[in-house]
């Protein structure tokens, strides 16, 4: 596996064990609809949370999150209309990113809630 890889797979694990210690419930891990995957959804009491992981090495290019572009919440959201029609869930729906650096000096996560809207 190619070291970036490595690293986000890394950050997933990470981020779900972070929203698990926050009282979160981990529904799903990597669920894929067509082209999109959704690193984690998750419920927060009766919120339904769609979670993007970012993780990289330094913010010297920019804080992770903002990676997370038009053409990715647009995936993101194609793939969690399915889950919901899937599933039949009728709840309200939040998309949060979680954010981590992780380097031989630092390890940080950065939880972001409400991170973007349906368009």
């Amino acid at each position: 596996m190619a070291q970036h890889n490595e690293l986000g797979s890394w950050g997933e694990r990470k981020a779900a064990e972070y929203l698990l210690s926050q009282g979160f419930e981990i529904l799903e891990t990597n669920w894929r609809y067509g082209r999109a995957e959704i690193d984690i959804i998750a419920r927060e009491g009766d919120t339904l949370v769609v979670v993007e992981v970012k993780t990289r090495h330094t913010d010297l290019f920019g804080e992770p999150q903002n990676a997370v572009g038009k053409k990715k919440i647009r995936l993101l959201m194609e793939a969690v209309n399915a889950y919901v029609d899937q599933k039949k869930i009728d709840s309200e729906i939040r998309f949060d990113i979680v954010s981590i650096i992780k380097n031989q000096y630092r390890e940080e996560i950065e939880h972001l809630r409400d991170a973007f809207y349906w368009f």
